[in-house]
């Protein structure tokens, strides 16, 4: 913004000034602006100003040099960073100039800054009232003609405030005290400006600009300082956090674990809760309680189970003998839709009892297993004197065969202990009992499926393999030499004791399950046996869906060496793979 000399009306722009000077100021008189005096030319004027106000206009033009600060918005700084420029009124001539008649508008500069500069800051607007009154003070002549008197005031300091009786004291004061601020350049020589590149600001100093970006560097400092101890401070809550969470984390699945963990004991009867003995006269209470069993008969097989135990031979309640011989003659007289048959050597069935319930399936599928041996004389020589043991008997030969050096790692994995325990067995278990008695087996394990929906037709084959010499030229009904097949899969394991062929080619095994009860497969011991009772024997393709089958197949007895390696080999547990 432009201010007026004469008239004090401000306007924005150069040629706005030039207009308002032209307009409003080329015929009116010229005023002296330090004592209003008038009624004189321009000439005079300069003459006036020159003699009668010397000391004023050049204080003047010492503050106006000071104090020409002006704050302008650059238009690429929204945030209004406030910028310093030095402006300088050249001449108290140039400040007169506008008052006189003689100017005309092509008399004026066009390109250059107008001679009649505004006075911008308030020190300059205070400097100029001491000037003013100084000039009051005065007893000034007349100038044809022409005597003006004022009335007077004291005069202010126009940086300090202070007040003084006259305006020599003032002076005086501000020469004294004031000396660095009115000791600047020559009006002669530009003065060198210094751009502070932090904020823009302008500095006609350099120390005084390297005071200033200090002052920048240690509020950065300080910033950066509070920044780094709120950003510690953050990141040690964070890191407080994120431990807590684990912790937590770990606690949850610690506990998930325990649980799942505690689970699988109950599932697989490693939970201490007692075994077989233990289940056996809970559940027979039970029964009497319900009234299905008798006390007396509650007491009757008490007794007959401690003897039992004590000899370690199963007492055979649960045992159905002369199923294959059935099975043989029901295939001979009927059976049209079977093109040929295969059957394992005799073999008695066993199902579960009140004791093993639940979790005694691989014990009893042993007892299937081993019922067939003791028929077949090639094995007298490893099994000889021995009986169907009971199944804590089983448990304990399972234990001496971990001792003797039998496959430790499922030794660890069951804590070394199944006596008095719950603990299921399955392929290795068998595997490990029958090898330490020098039976000669070994495991083949059908990892995935090998047919359409889950099927595994390559357990089929293999099977038929197992029990077929020869397919051609045999009879309808083949009563073979091989023991029946241990089969083991996800919770439940059973016993394969043939294999039929139908006329459309297709295979179905004969499985001894000992979830089946006796008197179910006391059915299979009619004359006059009928086609519906095999219907729990037959398993077909499309009725084992397991993603994983384990078989245990016996080949024939092991010499004492032969046992050594097997037992060396078992330090870590290998099987045949299919596929």
């Amino acid at each position: 913004m432009l201010s007026c000399d004469i008239c004090g009306e401000t306007v924005t722009s150069e040629p706005d000034m030039k207009a308002h000077l032209l307009i409003v100021h080329m015929e009116n008189e010229v005023i002296c602006p330090f004592c209003k005096l008038s009624g004189m030319n321009y000439d005079e004027m300069c003459f006036h100003i020159e003699t009668a106000h010397f000391e004023q206009n050049e204080l003047e033009r010492s503050f106006a040099r000071i104090n020409t600060i002006q704050y302008r918005t650059s238009d690429n700084r929204k945030d209004n960073t406030l910028q310093c420029r030095m402006e300088v009124n050249s001449s108290v001539h140039s400040a007169c100039a506008s008052n006189h008649p003689k100017i005309s508008a092509q008399s004026l500069p066009n390109d250059g800054p107008l001679k009649q500069k505004a006075f911008y800051s308030e020190n300059l607007t205070e400097a100029r009232k001491f000037l003013k009154s100084k000039e009051k003070e005065c007893d000034l002549s007349k100038i044809k003609g022409s005597i003006y008197e004022t009335t007077y005031s004291p005069p202010e300091c126009p940086f300090c405030g202070r007040i003084e009786d006259c305006s020599q004291d003032m002076e005086n004061h501000v020469k004294t005290k004031h000396a660095n601020l009115l000791d600047t350049p020559s009006e002669d020589h530009d003065q060198p400006l210094y751009d502070c590149p932090m904020c823009g600001l302008i500095c006609t100093n350099y120390h005084i600009l390297q005071e200033h970006v200090d002052l920048h560097l240690e509020e950065s400092s300080f910033g950066q300082g509070i920044d780094r101890v709120q950003c510690s401070r953050d990141l040690e809550l964070a890191h407080q956090l994120q431990q807590e969470e684990d912790r937590k984390r770990r606690s949850e699945e610690s506990q998930q674990e325990m649980g799942e963990f505690q689970k699988l004991q109950r599932q697989y009867g490693l939970d201490n809760s007692g075994g077989y003995k233990q289940q056996q006269l809970r559940n027979m209470e039970i029964e009497v309680n319900r009234g299905r069993m008798h006390p007396s008969e509650f007491h009757r097989r008490k007794a007959d189970m401690m003897e039992s135990l004590a000899i370690g031979i199963d007492d055979g309640k649960t045992k159905t003998s002369g199923i294959i011989e059935a099975l043989y003659r029901y295939y001979q007289n009927a059976a049209t839709e079977v093109r040929r048959v295969w059957l394992s050597t005799e073999v008695d069935h066993f199902h579960s009892s009140f004791g093993d319930k639940g979790w005694g399936c691989g014990y009893r599928n042993f007892q299937m297993l081993l019922s067939s041996l003791l028929r077949n004389d090639a094995y007298d020589d490893c099994l000889k004197g021995m009986s169907i043991p009971c199944i804590p008997k089983i448990q304990s030969m399972i234990e001496d065969a971990w001792k003797e050096g039998f496959d430790p790692q499922g030794a660890s994995q069951l804590n070394n202990r199944l006596q008095g325990t719950k603990a299921w067995i399955g392929a290795c278990e068998v595997y490990t009992l029958l090898t330490s008695l020098r039976v000669k087996c070994h495991i083949v394990d059908f990892h995935k499926s090998t047919g359409p929906l889950g099927t595994h037709p390559r357990l089929f084959e293999w099977i038929l393999n197992y029990y077929s010499s020869e397919r051609e030229g045999s009879p309808k009904v083949v009563c073979t030499s091989k023991p029946p097949i241990y089969l083991q899969h996800q919770g439940h394991s059973r016993t394969v004791v043939g294999i039929e062929e139908r006329k459309n080619r297709t295979l179905c095994l004969l499985i001894f399950d000992p979830g089946c009860p006796s008197r179910e497969m006391q059915k299979l011991l009619k004359q006059d046996m009928e086609a519906s009772n095999l219907k729990q024997l037959r398993k077909f393709v499309g009725n084992l869906k397991h993603k994983q089958y384990q078989i245990v197949a016996v080949e024939g007895v092991l010499s004492s060496e032969e046992k050594v390696a097997r037992r060396q080999a078992s330090q870590v547990f290998t099987a045949e793979k299919i596929p």
